[in-house]
């Protein structure tokens, strides 16, 4: 697992997104990376009054090793002004989407989601989880604690929060609300910052929705092997693995953050169980929280874009123009 230090990134210098020349990037760990729009960059300028780029949308960038998430450099310095390009003074005034993505995500599907919130004036800190945070939570719970730590750090604790979370995402980002909800007043700066929720294929129901879900994740071939074997496992380690999922299901049902938000799902996915997200939704509700949702009978999980991408756009586009924060409307 990286380690990540609050406020510090790499030292070496930023590089843009192949695909995508007016994009800077920096890498936090081996499993965040922070993306921006450069002001200086050729044909590109900073935002304008309504918090636009005057640019079109960039082109998905294609996986690359420089941006690999197997990659494992956590090497570090201390942020200065030379993080970001100088004279970006909007840097630490623009919304931050904080996008927790699927298992396994790679740079160039991941690009399609980051390139939509750029082009529209906001940057994104591309949150990735592994396997082993999920099948041993304790790690899980370290590695979001660091999340966390850099959401408080100099260069974001000030910054309007939009969540987006896909599949497993969901539940990297229940980990973070696990820390607010325990740490009192220290982390509740962050759960009020947050001014919209996005929950796309929420990996929600039992635990057999949950084992079904890593079979269809490690060994899509030996699903049934692999689900009977997980099952086996959360049952040997119940204190450390059962019990804890359902605690966090009780923190995302009750958490801290009563932000607007956005769910996607549909009826035929096998990871996602439509009772228990409409569950959520309606739970939600009447806790006074404005929910919206998007359905369909048939897509794909942690792939509703892909498969209906102009509905899907014109959902999201609803949703952030609804939000109060006039920075997110940008659409």
């Amino acid at each position: 697992m990286g380690n990540l230090s609050t406020g510090h990134f790499r030292s070496d210098a930023p590089d843009r997104p192949s695909g995508c020349e007016k994009c800077e990037t920096r890498r936090v760990s081996s499993s965040v990376t922070y993306y921006y729009y450069s002001p200086l960059s050729e044909a590109g300028g900073p935002p304008d009054h309504e918090g636009r780029l005057s640019t079109s949308l960039c082109p998905p960038a294609p996986p690359s090793a420089a941006d690999s998430s197997s990659r494992t450099d956590d090497s570090s310095s201390p942020l200065s002004d030379s993080t970001l390009s100088s004279g970006d003074s909007a840097s630490t005034s623009r919304p931050l989407v904080v996008f927790f993505s699927w298992f396994g995500a790679k740079p160039g599907p991941v690009a399609k989601y980051r390139d939509l919130y750029l082009d529209r004036g906001m940057d994104v800190l591309w949150v990735r989880s592994s396997v082993a945070h999920f099948l041993w939570p304790r790690w899980g719970l370290d590695h979001s604690l660091k999340v966390l730590n850099v959401l408080e750090g100099p260069q974001f604790s000030e910054r309007p929060l939009l969540v987006h979370a896909s599949s497993i995402g969901g539940y990297t980002f229940t980990q973070i609300l696990s820390h607010i909800a325990d740490g009192g007043e220290r982390h509740r700066g962050v759960a009020r910052r947050v001014v919209g929720q996005i929950y796309d294929s929420l990996v929600v129901g039992d635990l057999e929705y949950m084992a079904i879900g890593l079979g269809k994740t490690l060994l899509p071939r030996l699903q049934g092997l692999v689900k009977r074997v997980a099952l086996l496992y959360f049952w040997l380690f119940k204190s450390h693995t059962a019990d804890v999922y359902d605690r966090l299901v009780q923190v995302f049902r009750r958490g801290p953050v009563t932000a607007p938000a956005l769910f996607f799902y549909s009826e035929d996915d096998a990871l996602c169980h439509t009772a228990a997200v409409e569950d959520v939704m309606d739970s939600w509700r009447r806790r006074g929280v404005a929910v919206h949702g998007r359905k369909w009978e048939e897509s794909v999980h942690a792939a509703h874009m892909r498969r209906h991408p102009a509905d899907y756009v014109a959902a999201l586009r609803r949703f952030l123009n609804s939000l109060p924060e006039a920075e997110i409307k940008t659409f």
